[in-house]
Parts: structure tokens; C-alpha cells; sequence
């Protein structure tokens, strides 16, 4: 499942994907699969990401969940 609200966060905040990966010290290829739904993320890592964004992983993560 592709993560919307998660790019749509990430180019609000004019972010890159590799700016994102750097804060969250993964790959940019690591998190474009996250990004895109191809890869999973623990609660951690989506805590590192929600972090980034000022966000709860809740506010950033629970929509698409509940899709």
C-alpha cells in the first residue's frame, strides 16, 4: 500500500527523500520503498519519520492503516 499522506508530508515540508533518509539514517532507497508501500517500517523507525515531520506516528501513519 503506497503511503500518501507520508510523501504529501515530505514535500509540504520541502523535504527530499534524501534529506528525510539522512535524518532517519537509513538508505534513500530504504525509505523511497517505504514511501511507496515496498517495504515495512517498525514503530521505531516510524516514530524517526514522524520525528522529522513534527508528528505523532499516529497523525502521520493511523489513516492509512484504517484504509
Amino acid at each position: 500500500m503506497q503511503r500518501t499522506k507520508l510523501r504529501k508530508v515530505r514535500l509540504e515540508h520541502h523535504m527530499t527523500l534524501e534529506q528525510v533518509a539522512k535524518q532517519i539514517h537509513v538508505s534513500t532507497p530504504f525509505y523511497w520503498q517505504i514511501e511507496n508501500g515496498k517495504r515495512g517500517l517498525s514503530y521505531e523507525l516510524a516514530v524517526k519519520i514522524a520525528n522529522v515531520f513534527t508528528m505523532t506516528p499516529d497523525d502521520l501513519f493511523l489513516d492509512e492503516i484504517n484504509k
